[in-house]
Formats: structure tokens, sequence, C-alpha cells
């Protein structure tokens, strides 16, 4: 049966949720152009919109992971994102590191929960807390 598209927004959406994503980003890493943690980079034409105080964030290498996705991500202001990118940038050290990479996993677990949720009620499928699923009646 051919894929009408809906099974690769499906697809796509696993791969955004859990992060594999950016698998190809370690490549980068690898490199020395970025580390594990530390801020988003930025779009190249971006950059010239950012005000003085904003390109603080990069005073250290951009990063896979950083305190702004493990601290809201989609649920705070391009502001509030610059604010956490300077504070990591400011207060940075192995130990706050291991801090993010460890709630990183639970914030993807976070959000891949959040995903199959989403995908199950587009279904018209419900699960229960303990992940049992039935289908609503009409």
């Amino acid at each position: 049966m051919p894929c009408n598209g809906s099974c690769l927004e499906k697809v796509g959406a696993l791969l955004r949720a859990t992060g594999l994503d950016e698998l190809p980003q370690l490549i980068n890493v690898l490199r020395g152009e970025m580390s594990l943690v530390g801020p988003r980079p930025c779009l190249s034409y971006e950059l010239e919109f950012y005000r003085p105080w904003q390109r603080e964030r990069f005073n250290t290498l951009p990063g896979l992971t950083g305190l702004w996705q493990v601290r809201g991500k989609n649920k705070t202001t391009f502001t509030e994102m610059i604010q956490l990118d300077i504070q990591y940038a400011r207060t940075k050290s192995l130990l706050l590191d291991l801090r993010i990479l460890a709630a990183t996993f639970g914030t993807l677990a976070s959000q891949l929960k959040e995903v199959r949720a989403t995908s199950q009620r587009r279904m018209g499928r419900e699960a229960d807390s303990a992940g049992n699923i039935r289908t609503e009646a009409a």
C-alpha cells in the first residue's frame, strides 16, 4: 500500500520527538564545531537581527541540547531563550552539562509521549494510564 504522505508525517514527527533528526549534528561535534551542550546555533541571516546584549549567547560553542531545551523550549519566548542561553554561557561547567544531558532524556521521553498521544487522538483512539489503547465509541 503506497504512502499518501501521512506516514511520512508520522515518521518525521517521531524523528523530531525523539531527537533523532539531530544525529547528523554529531559530525559537527566530532569536528569541534559544536558541543553536546550549548545554545542552539542560529541561522546566518538571523545573526544580523541580534541586539548586542543577545550576542553574548555566542560566547560558547553551540550545542545539540541546552538549558533552553530542558527548561521550556517551545513554551518560552525568544527573549527567554536568549536569557537561558546567556545564563548557560556564564555558568557552564561539567556538572551543569551532565545535568542538562540527563534532563534531555526526560524531555525527549515527554515529547515522545506527547506525539504518541496526539497521534492516537487523530486516529480516534485514546490510551489509558497503563498505555492500553481503546477505541472511542461512536
